[in-house]
């Protein structure tokens, strides 16, 4: 895979991520919080309606877990940008470092949250970015 396709593929699943973060800190307020609300519902299934988002706690969490996720996907984005053209393999090593680190502490944590079924949305994300970085990145010849 080219440099340019790997930054391709890499800037999408780094918007992916700056928008599920933006969609989730949606839910920190009661009138934006429908989706993350549904998408709660269907991760604690069964899809049941008992998931309202009402408690201040959850919306709290929701405006620190949604920052905190758009946040990690600019920091992504600017390193597929600057951080791959400088430097691509410690790029590819901050980046595959921090997907690992998300993927099992937020599985093991739905594990226990009694959420199992997020783990496979947590693979989809992990694919977008195992794939693109599955092999060194080579600097474009210049």
């Amino acid at each position: 895979m080219t440099q340019e396709r790997t930054r391709r593929w890499l800037r999408f699943a780094s918007a992916t991520v700056i928008g599920f973060g933006l969609l989730t800190a949606l839910g920190a307020h009661p009138t934006t919080g429908q989706a993350v609300i549904f998408l709660a519902d269907l991760l604690l299934w069964p899809l049941d309606g008992a998931e309202t988002g009402d408690a201040g706690e959850t919306r709290l969490i929701a405006a620190i877990a949604g920052g905190v996720m758009a946040g990690w996907g600019w920091m992504l984005w600017g390193l597929t940008g600057e951080g791959m053209d400088r430097a691509p393999e410690l790029s590819r090593r901050l980046i595959l470092g921090s997907v690992a680190m998300w993927f099992l502490i937020d599985s093991t944590g739905s594990l226990a949250a009694g959420a199992p079924l997020n783990i496979l949305g947590n693979l989809v994300f992990l694919a977008m970015f195992l794939w693109p970085l599955r092999r060194p990145i080579h600097l474009a010849p210049a």
